[in-house]
């Protein structure tokens, strides 16, 4: 049957009233305590009484806000069995001193249920931590013997309670006296344990590593002062402060992990646990080394080894902490990062994977969950590459090129990342997203292009085949006609001649408009200077403004291509100025520095609010981008409007 939220909830409101129960055993295991003899009570300080009364209210309070969380109920579980050992310990001799039936069952619970609670916190929660599950099939086995040690220990103890030890009144489990076999388990068990928990720490993501970390140091602690103390005499303090350290930590990695860098205190004390290993290998070494080569030198030798010790300090520490960093981390420093993502842009075939790599790296760089980055083309269109899960409230970094936004950075992530590191990976794509915006102009160019000139073809074929081509065969037949009427009424042969003459004529103005469609006359009988002044000419005429044709520049020997778009550009313009901006005069600039600099310029009405780019906008930008070069519409410095558009001619071939 499926458990119901709310069958989960009552559950986890339940876990209060056990914690409270716990807690008031302890109580009155006290309360006894007071009424026996010293050397019969239990010790006011004995590490159940802090499992008790730490673990199950930290465990209630979890299992509040969590009611399914397995490790919540093993906390309590454990708790509640230690206090249940704590009352036992008291009310055993209590009762053995009254005489009252129970006393041989509260003895036995005595001897050994302390070992439910031990091994389960430290057998079994290191296999589960943080969420219940194993991280590996593999850890089956572990798991099972980690529930069988409460089991082999109550039957070894039942069978033989003298074995137990006493350390400050305090009951031990000493390996030492117990079966090899119950040792090899529970050590055995111990090392599965923590070797489940590096394994879960390699394999798990940032935030479960964090959780992980938080559990560690009071952990690990816990269990060395816990498996010492059966052997060795252990300072109640150390042991008492461990045990309440370890359910607090547990608590914050579960619940407010996020809170605080733990990240920073494991990253330190790898590198200087490492550090110290390094420093005290090379300094003995060094001091051996010297010992066996001069015997009588031994303050020198410590002197020298001490030195070489200091001087490989720095460089050493650095490593393990770039090492360190890496492992927790994953590569910190900016410049490596950039540098690696420039190497693996370099292995793209094409922008779009190029994209896709650099949000790999970017995903990798930042540990984030999942990235995208969009890039905005200049027709506003979006290019995307994605790598990950960004979830439901990603951040945003834009991208901005050279002051003018191509883009963003979008990334779901735990945290904040270094702020260092994020703004110059985020320079970085913007480049990247500028070469791909680039590269789909030069796309869209030459597909443009293509077009354009299947376009072109079609519209000549079409006018040389519907056209031209029976005009022509018109003329030939007429002048069959003429041939055989020549012979026969030679009279009428000046009509058919004369008809013959018209329809040539025409023809002849067919194609003229054909070759003018694809180079202006005007350019090779007066230039380009001189066709524009034609133009100008043209559009003055009637009630058409006055139009003023500056030249900086001597503009021979331009290329064919960059003549015939700087031409048709300001044809364009003068047009519209003409229909649409009602100006009294506009100013015509061709400036030749390197690039060719056409200007149109009115004192008309201006652009509309609403401005909708039409076919002969969208001709003269065409036209600028043919060229590799840019062509902008916009209001003018007094007014009007104002047509700028910059032509290369140095790549033009003529």
């Amino acid at each position: 049957m499926v458990e119901t939220a709310g069958q989960r909830r009552g559950a986890g409101r339940a876990a209060a009233p056990v914690a409270l129960g716990a807690v008031l055993l302890v109580a009155a295991s006290f309360a006894i305590g007071t009424r026996l003899p010293s050397d019969l009570r239990t010790v006011w300080w004995h590490p159940e009484i802090l499992v008790a009364i730490a673990w199950t209210p930290v465990a209630a309070v979890l299992l509040r806000h969590r009611p399914g969380l397995k490790v919540g109920w093993l906390m309590l579980g454990a708790g509640f069995s230690a206090a249940v050992y704590v009352l036992s310990l008291n009310t055993a001799p209590w009762f053995d001193r009254h005489d009252w039936p129970g006393t041989g069952f509260l003895t036995w619970l005595s001897t050994w249920l302390w070992a439910v609670d031990t091994y389960a916190l430290t057998l079994v929660l290191p296999l589960i931590f943080p969420d219940g599950r194993l991280v590996s099939r593999w850890f089956r086995p572990a798991l099972v013997l980690a529930c069988l040690v409460p089991v082999i220990v109550c039957v070894h103890l039942t069978i033989d309670p003298d074995v137990r030890e006493w350390h400050n009144g305090v009951s031990v489990y000493p390996f030492g006296g117990i079966p090899v076999p119950i040792t090899v388990i529970i050590l055995g068990t111990l090392a599965a344990a923590l070797f489940s928990i590096a394994v879960r720490f390699v394999r798990s993501p940032p935030d479960v590593r964090r959780q992980i970390a938080w559990v560690v140091y009071p952990g690990l602690v816990a269990e060395a002062v816990i498996y010492t103390g059966e052997n060795t005499m252990i300072g109640d303090p150390l042991r008492n402060v461990m045990i309440v350290a370890v359910p607090v930590c547990v608590a914050i990695a579960i619940t407010r992990y996020r809170l605080y860098d733990i990240d920073l205190v494991v990253s330190r004390t790898l590198v200087y646990a490492g550090l110290a290993a390094v420093i005290t290998g090379v300094y003995f070494a060094l001091v051996g080394t010297a010992s066996l080569l001069a015997h009588d030198e031994g303050t020198l030798a410590g002197l020298g080894a001490a030195i070489v010790a200091g001087a490989v300090f720095e460089p050493v520490r650095r490593r393990l902490q770039r090492t360190v960093d890496g492992f927790i981390h994953g590569e910190r420093d900016p410049y490596r990062i950039a540098d690696r993502l420039n190497r693996r842009l370099q292995t793209a075939a094409d922008p779009a994977a190029a994209l896709a790599v650099a949000a790999e790296v970017a995903r990798s760089a930042l540990h984030a969950s999942g990235v995208a980055i969009e890039v905005l083309d200049r027709d506003r269109r979006t290019i995307a590459a994605e790598d990950g899960v960004l979830g439901d409230r990603p951040q945003l970094i834009p991208l901005v090129w050279h002051g003018e936004p191509v883009g963003r950075l979008l990334f779901g992530v735990v945290r904040s990342p270094d702020a260092r590191l994020s703004g110059i990976l985020a320079r970085n794509l913007a480049e990247l997203a500028n070469a791909v915006r680039l590269a789909a102009d030069v796309q869209r160019s030459r597909e443009h292009i293509l077009r354009t000139r299947e376009e072109e073809r079609r519209r000549l074929r079409r006018d040389l085949h519907d056209g031209l081509g029976p005009t022509l065969a018109s003329l030939a037949m007429t002048v069959d006609a003429a041939r055989i009427t020549l012979k026969t009424d030679p009279e009428a042969v000046d009509t058919l001649l004369e008809e013959l003459r018209a329809t040539m004529g025409s023809t002849i103005g067919d194609i003229r408009e054909l070759v003018y469609g694809l180079r202006p006359p005007a350019l090779d009988d007066l230039g380009l200077e001189g066709a524009i002044q034609a133009l100008g000419g043209v559009v003055a005429t009637g009630d058409g403004p006055e139009v003023d044709v500056q030249v900086e520049g001597d503009l021979k020997g331009l290329p064919a291509a960059a003549e015939v778009a700087a031409y048709r550009i300001v044809q364009e313009a003068l047009t519209n100025v003409h229909r649409h901006a009602k100006a009294g005069s506009a100013v015509v600039r061709l400036h030749l520095n390197g690039d060719l600099h056409v200007s149109v310029d009115d004192d008309g009405v201006g652009l509309p609010a609403q401005v909708r780019s039409g076919i002969g906008m969208s001709s003269m930008r065409e036209r600028a981008a043919e060229l590799g070069g840019s062509c902008t519409v916009g209001p003018g410095p007094k007014g009007g409007t104002l047509v700028r558009a910059k032509l290369p001619v140095n790549g033009v071939h003529p």
